[in-house]
């Protein structure tokens, strides 16, 4: 195993015990050995478990009756049963309440490797195939990471060696610029990469659901929980905890973080008990968190605590050698996804592209492109597919966004204002709004603009 794990062991008799902690400490684990189901249920409370040693026969008690029990503070520990007293209805029956594995006795400190390590790699990998489909419904197609330019060069070399600590990382940057797709990317280069990752999603976090989702409640805590649920905080036990848009949480939400952070415990709604958090802490926002806490919106001693290490994410217009690249490499995505062949730029969208400064970032240019590979009547894509304008002939490309005060008209300010606002709002009615104009005539400047 590359980084530590945990075994729990419930065995009544000691040299069983001390046998197996023998072998999973030459493995690398960390062992906790107890003889009674009230001490394995009392660890269970403690900490987290990458595996658990169940002994079917505990004296007095049967060791198929405390596993359903087991299985309920820790509902996705993996539990391997042994028995000096093996038989196929013994086995069936354990496997029915939630057992992985069946080791009979006498074992073999093999046996007990092997099967401690099968349990965890399937755990593992179950870990990484639900990462996978949430990084595929998200993030598909994404590679931000490869560059041209020597300034993101070195910003990426300053997050690596952030990822490597464990301190608390505050990622801050426009709408669209990959906060999330950062933050897995630093835990797979820290100490924690097999860990889980766990993502909070900030603005969901209402004063009402702010202890449940991120503690836990027991059963009985509140009208509707009928049964004890972890929170995201025990999900994430010795990995990341990722709090996306963490500027948007309400006053009492920051109030309930800020008391976390500051020592690591917490305890679950309906329950007195304090527990133990090992997490680190990646947060995200694309809020300027000194004027909101200016404005008394958000609360400086919790600002303090995030901003441990700030990492501010270059836009994309700050980037003019790679937006072709990265156009190009979501090209090839969609037009597999598509089922389209040799699709192709052509040289005036590719000045287009560099032309346009991207608001929306690697979003809005992501979407550009899917959408124009499936719009496009043509295997060559031009500006109007992607919804730009071409810059005029003999004028060079360029990636500077428009500046107030500037030598640019007013229609360019507009333009530039409209595709702005429209890249991080959720839908033309939102942006109209916003805009203070009605949503016909939205569509009307965006397709005078060549933003349609």
């Amino acid at each position: 195993m590359k980084t530590p794990w945990s075994v729990l062991i419930l065995d009544d008799d000691p040299g069983v015990r001390q046998s197996i902690r023998l072998c999973l400490e030459a493995d690398g684990a960390r062992v906790l050995g107890v003889g009674t189901s009230t001490g394995a249920l009392e660890a269970l409370e403690r900490g987290r478990f990458d595996v658990v040693f169940l002994d079917l026969w505990l004296k007095a008690e049967s060791g198929l009756a405390v596993l359903p029990e087991m299985l309920r503070r820790q509902p996705a520990v993996p539990v391997i049963v042994i028995t000096a007293y093996a038989s196929y209805e013994s086995a069936v029956e354990a496997m029915k309440l939630g057992a992985v594995d069946y080791l009979p006795k006498p074992f073999t400190p093999e046996q007990v490797r092997n099967a401690a390590r099968r349990a965890v790699s399937e755990t593992l990998l179950k870990r990484q195939l639900l990462e996978l489909r949430e990084r595929i419904d998200e993030n598909e197609g994404e590679l931000i990471f490869e560059t041209r330019d020597p300034a993101y060069q070195t910003f990426l070399q300053t997050v690596q060696r952030v990822a490597a600590s464990d301190s608390v990382v505050l990622l801050r940057g426009e709408s669209g610029t990959g906060k999330n797709v950062l933050a897995r990317w630093m835990r797979d280069r820290s100490r924690r990469a097999e860990r889980p990752f766990v993502t909070v999603h900030c603005p969901m976090l209402s004063s009402d659901l702010m202890s449940s989702t991120l503690f836990g409640h027991c059963r009985g805590a509140f009208t509707g929980a009928v049964a004890d649920a972890v929170g995201k905080v025990e999900e994430a036990e010795g990995g990341t905890l990722f709090l996306d848009e963490v500027g948007e949480l309400s006053a009492d939400a920051q109030a309930r973080l800020l008391r976390f952070l500051n020592d690591r415990t917490y305890e679950r709604l309906g329950e007195a008990k304090e527990r133990q958090a090992d997490v680190r802490i990646l947060a995200a926002t694309n809020r300027a968190l000194e004027d909101e806490v200016k404005a008394g919106r958000f609360r400086e001693d919790l600002f303090f605590r995030l901003n441990v290490i700030t990492l501010t994410i270059p836009p994309l217009r700050e980037r003019p050698q790679d937006i072709v690249p990265l156009a190009k490499h979501y090209l090839r995505f969609f037009e597999r996804r598509q089922g389209r062949r040799q699709l192709t730029f052509s040289p005036r969208c590719e000045a287009a592209l560099m032309r346009y400064s991207w608001p929306g970032n690697y979003r809005e240019l992501r979407n550009a492109v899917e959408r124009a590979t499936i719009l496009a009547p043509s295997a060559v894509i031009e500006p109007e597919d992607l919804g730009l304008n071409a810059p005029p002939s003999g004028e060079p490309p360029h990636s500077a966004a428009v500046v107030l005060g500037s030598d640019v008209s007013l229609e360019e300010i507009e333009r530039e204002h409209i595709a702005r606002v429209v890249a991080r709002t959720a839908s033309f009615e939102a942006a109209a709004k916003i805009l203070g104009i009605d949503v016909t005539t939205l569509q009307r400047k965006r397709k005078r603009y060549g933003l349609a």
